[in-house]
């Protein structure tokens, strides 16, 4: 398309910066930016490797939910202390998906400190 990909991203940072007040709008960018992924991997990936893809994101859907239902264990005190290092996690490991998850014992680890 012609787009710089570093100046795309750069772009759609700053609406995470200028909106991130704004939790309706902030839920349907991130929609949209979902469904325009989607439509790029279909675009140009042959149909095993979507399907493969696919099968990655479920599985990775999944780890987050049983995160999600394990950390509404805690006070909301608490999940916001675990949500704000798995911030600082995601930062530090340039938002590498695989850094979104924390298993039960690291949340634990994170609640006693």
């Amino acid at each position: 398309m012609g787009v710089d990909p570093s100046f795309g991203i750069g772009c759609l940072g700053k609406v995470n910066v200028v909106y991130k007040n704004d939790k309706d709008l902030m839920i349907k960018f991130y929609q949209f930016v979902a469904k325009e992924e989607m439509a790029i991997d279909e675009a140009e990936l042959e149909p095993r490797e979507l399907a493969e893809k696919l099968h990655a994101q479920q599985i990775m859907q999944e780890k987050q939910l049983n995160m999600l239902v394990e950390m509404r264990k805690y006070s909301r005190e608490s999940q916001s202390v675990i949500l704000g290092t798995l911030h600082k996690e995601l930062e530090e490991a340039n938002f590498d998906i695989n850094a979104s998850i924390l298993s039960p014992e690291q949340m634990q680890e994170i609640v006693q400190k």
